[in-house]
């Protein structure tokens, strides 16, 4: 392979050298890195797009204790497995996973893949994820590219490729010896310390082969934040919460529970008011007590835990001191 622009072939062995040496010496201690179990890391890379990794944290060893196997997952119900997965949000996600089980134990054998081209076969899985688990789980020599390798990328080479590009000098770069190590040191060094508006250029360890010093090659604009004010009813009586479970054939987390929508105002007496954001909407929410009974259905507190609840709802229910 050539080399990618602006670095040198001696460059890059010297360039995979530090980044390995500081990650081995640097890296945090996640319990996905503790495993090489390949259900055990497709859980945590499902779970970790779009989530920080502090909120995975709070769930994934609770989702392996109640699923441990592919196997349990895919015999569970799906809505078990939303009820677990409450709190990460964009719940397609486990909906992939939960198929994804599924399609595992039905071709026989229960083993999981063990290529990234084989796993890119199976619901939810796109050609990042693939790469991720088949390296670290199985050292195949495949590279990830996510937002912070695609940033760590633009920052060395000093531009911005295209997607292909992007792939193909992230594959260039790839380490053939530790490549699943490899991956996570690049991931880890964008989460860390190549950071998006304050990098930390005085501790990264490929500092020297570095054209933009910290420097984006392009910059992109931050979508502006809508912000729209919306209002939920918290009705309650004999150790029952009222609630309404969104339609099968909604768009956005079918099947959910949530707190009814009201329209604010009429008198309701507002109990508090709480913030909360889903991709480029900030929702100021207040929650009030109806005087009159809305739509829904009462739920025993007691089951609260073991439904898939919208993010919102478990945060408006932990706020009220419902839940924990």
């Amino acid at each position: 392979m050539s080399a990618p622009a602006q670095l040198e072939s001696g460059q890059i062995l010297d360039l995979r050298r530090a980044l390995l040496a500081w990650y081995d010496a640097h890296r945090r201690d996640l319990p996905w890195r503790r495993t090489r179990d390949p259900y055990c890391i497709w859980v945590s890379e499902i779970m970790l797009q779009q989530t920080r990794v502090g909120a995975v944290l709070l769930h994934y060893r609770k989702f392996l204790q109640r699923f441990p196997t592919v196997q349990k997952l895919a015999a569970a119900r799906e809505s078990s497995v939303l009820g677990e997965w409450s709190g990460l949000g964009y719940y397609r996600r486990a909906r992939h996973l939960h198929a994804a089980a599924k399609v595992i134990v039905r071709q026989g054998t229960g083993e999981s893949p063990r290529t990234a081209e084989q796993w890119r076969e199976l619901p939810g899985i796109g050609r990042y994820t693939a790469a991720a688990i088949a390296s670290i789980a199985f050292d195949e020599a495949v590279a990830v590219v996510d937002g912070n390798v695609q940033r760590v990328l633009r920052r060395v080479l000093g531009t911005a490729p295209q997607n292909s590009a992007m792939w193909q000098a992230a594959e260039e770069l790839l380490d053939r010896i530790r490549p699943g190590d490899f991956n996570q040191a690049m991931m880890e060094l964008g989460a860390t310390v190549c950071l998006p508006s304050d990098p930390r250029c005085a501790e990264c360890p490929i500092r020297q082969f570095c054209r933009t010093q910290g420097r984006d090659a392009v910059k992109s604009g931050n979508s502006r934040q809508i912000k729209r004010a919306i209002a939920y009813s918290l009705t309650r009586r004999k150790g029952a919460v009222l609630l309404v479970q969104r339609n099968q054939d909604d768009r956005l987390m079918p099947g959910m529970w949530e707190l009814p929508e009201v329209k604010s105002g009429n008198g309701d007496k507002r109990l508090f008011s709480l913030k909360h954001s889903i991709t480029v909407t900030d929702f100021q929410v207040d929650v009030v007590a109806r005087k009159s009974r809305a739509r829904g259905k009462w739920v025993r507190v007691s089951r609260l835990n073991s439904l898939p609840l919208t993010g919102l709802a478990r945060k408006i229910l932990r706020r009220a001191e419902i839940i924990q």
